[in-house]
């Protein structure tokens, strides 16, 4: 679940600092099987460094060569693939396929760097494949896709970078021990705060990212972003009101706050008391989770983690 673009980034900062010409390689359009799917990047020196890929190993030495040839000529290349089915076994598919691959000079791209690096929201790098001409605006939300749009004149591959996904979990109880064993699965990121120390302790959560801080202090010192899951899980007030304030503010894709539907009205009661609109509540899922019937920690932790994704994925479409 990661977004590997971001190390990609840094790479590229630290490499065109460093004074290297750089090439970006990227899978712009898949037909079929494609070991890497649209928007994998790959970035090339001038001495041949490589970091990332476009393919399982089939196609990188072509797509290295004409990354060399770019940075001479700085005319970006549309390469095109047809992968095997020996080709595609030896990858790890089961048939074959096709797959684009635009080459380009990274020239275009440094006038955007920065705002890549620190961007909070999605972001929309809209690229001519003709000509390497880059634009940068930022997405609505992570369930935008990455495409290439085709038409007589223009060949303009729409690139959407999504926020790393992390979560970050109010309460250290039962429930979250299953969700932070299910979020580690799935490659996410995960914060537990929970003052009470009794809970929020080494033993109970090993190698997880801990805070002992209130609420609200801990939220404010984070960087919560478009990839940003907050769940609150204590049925405390004290403890979930100030995190839910934080994250209704914040740029957060999924909020949710486990308890009955009474519980849920009560919260909502208090909020609309602290001045938050119908709108900023509604975008609170109270009870958590999707209705699976769940009944012990680890199926009510599978509900909230399955509605996470969902959203991440598909947006909010209640």
């Amino acid at each position: 679940m990661s977004a590997d673009w971001k190390a990609l980034w840094q790479n590229i900062k630290l490499w065109h600092d460093e004074g290297r010409d750089i090439a970006l390689a990227t899978v712009v359009d898949t037909w079929g099987s494609s070991p890497r799917p649209t928007g994998s990047y790959m970035i090339v020196d001038d001495k041949g460094a490589i970091e990332g890929s476009v393919s399982g190993g089939c196609i990188e030495g072509a797509v290295i060569q004409a990354a060399l040839d770019v940075m001479t000529s700085h005319t970006p290349q549309m390469l095109e693939f047809s992968v095997t089915n020996d080709q595609a076994w030896e990858v790890g598919l089961s048939c074959g396929g096709r797959v684009r691959v635009l080459v380009e000079s990274i020239d275009k791209k440094i006038p955007f760097m920065d705002k890549i690096l620190s961007a909070d929201k999605p972001i929309i790098l809209r690229t001519n494949c003709i000509t390497g001409d880059t634009t940068f605006s930022f997405g609505g939300n992570n369930a935008e896709k990455s495409k290439l749009l085709e038409n007589e004149d223009q060949l303009i591959f729409s690139q959407i970078l999504e926020q790393p996904l992390q979560l970050i979990v109010i309460g250290a109880v039962h429930i979250t021990q299953a969700m932070v064993k299910i979020a580690e699965s799935l490659d996410i990121s995960v914060t537990v705060i929970d003052p009470r120390t009794t809970f929020a302790s080494q033993v109970r959560f090993p190698n997880t990212d801990l805070c002992t801080d209130w609420p609200d202090e801990a939220l404010n010192a984070r960087n919560i972003t478009s990839g940003t899951a907050i769940v609150t899980l204590t049925h405390d007030p004290k403890l979930d009101d100030p995190a839910l304030e934080i994250a209704l503010r914040s740029n957060a894709f999924y909020v949710a706050s486990l308890g009955s539907k009474n519980t849920h009205k009560s919260r909502k009661e208090r909020l609309l008391a602290k001045g938050f609109s119908e709108d900023e509540i509604g975008r609170i899922f109270g009870p958590a989770g999707l209705d699976l019937g769940a009944k012990t920690p680890a199926e009510i932790a599978l509900s909230v983690m399955a509605q996470m994704i969902s959203i991440y994925r598909h947006g909010d479409n209640r």
